[in-house]
């Protein structure tokens, strides 16, 4: 065991594959870390019902692969079948998240904090629940492998460094939709909007500022970008289950905090740490304490540095 370490420790090709496994892993992370950092940056409230519309995003994206042909007999090419399956997963999802919204959380807006924190966990165990009536518990595949004879997984090689197009192609989105969501958020006039909902609500209402439009505006961004993230799982992991949201969520809510709760590029950042973090153990040492180092760096921020890496210290009148 110990020459096998030594042997990863000073070989910079396990290193090099480790750390793209660990930044592919980070990007998905940060597509469902984004929604997190939306809903709390506008509407102070955590959302941990956003795990599982990532996963119900999963599930959109299968069901579209195979209603065209599934991957072993596609009946389109390759990118403007994921493309659809993107876009109706994204569809899907930003329904869902307004609807869980103008249901669920509206009516206890001004509720006490605890009561919107309740339902969320609420809501969460009924989309697991119903996704498992609905589609059943056992884990299904997007077998993507077989999608025009594995091109998906094709590589390119740079130096000793593999690189397959799926990493890429997480990656490049993941990075993508965060740099449209921050040219949306500072230079749209809705993002402005948010922005301003986000200082003070009640003096962006005295200026005319539609708040219910603002916060369903929010959760339909935010509940898309988890629905791309739930289509690219599938193509990097491609197990899914009614029960990944949950854990995969909480990780992702792990990298918002981390990253600064509230901050776009900090939820970026967050989730890019945690993933490395997750693969660097499982490779290095053991995937029985992925989620141990994991949650330890949680607990780690939150005594020394509570507002995350990119978060503004919290300004405090005496």
């Amino acid at each position: 065991m110990y020459g096998v370490l030594a042997f990863q420790l000073y070989n910079w090709h396990y290193f090099l594959a480790e750390l793209l496994n660990g930044l592919t892993l980070g990007s998905l992370y940060a597509l469902i870390a984004l929604g997190y950092t939306m809903v709390y940056g506008v509407l102070k409230l955590l959302n941990f019902a956003h795990g599982d519309v990532f996963m119900v995003g999963a599930y959109i994206g299968w069901f579209v692969l195979n209603a065209l042909g599934s991957p072993s007999a596609p009946v389109l090419p390759l990118v403007p079948l994921l493309l659809l399956a993107v876009l109706a997963s994204m569809a899907g999802c930003a329904g869902l998240g307004v609807t869980i919204e103008r249901f669920a959380y509206r009516p206890l807006r001004r509720a006490p904090r605890i009561a919107p924190l309740i339902t969320a966990l609420g809501v969460s165990y009924l989309l697991e629940q119903s996704a498992t009536l609905l589609w059943g518990a056992n884990p299904r595949e997007y077998n993507l492998f077989e999608l025009r004879n594995g091109e998906l997984y094709h590589t390119i090689t740079i130096g000793n460094l593999t690189i397959q197009y799926a990493q890429i192609l997480a990656i490049g989105s993941a990075v993508l939709l965060m740099v449209a969501l921050t040219l949306f958020v500072e230079r749209t006039r809705t993002g402005k909007a948010m922005r301003a909902v986000s200082f003070d609500t009640e003096a962006a209402s005295m200026m005319g500022i539609d708040i219910d439009r603002v916060i369903m505006v929010t959760f339909l961004i935010g509940s898309a970008l988890a629905g791309a993230g739930g289509v690219m799982w599938g193509v990097v992991q491609s197990s899914l289950n009614p029960y990944m949201g949950f854990g995969v969520g909480l990780k992702a809510f792990t990298a918002a905090v981390v990253g600064g709760i509230g901050n776009i590029f900090g939820a970026m950042l967050g989730g890019m740490l945690i993933g490395l973090a997750e693969t660097f153990t499982a490779g290095y040492l053991t995937s029985v304490f992925q989620d141990l180092i994991v949650f330890s760096i949680l607990i780690v921020f939150m005594l020394v540095r509570p507002t995350g890496l990119r978060g503004a210290p919290v300004l405090q009148k005496v």
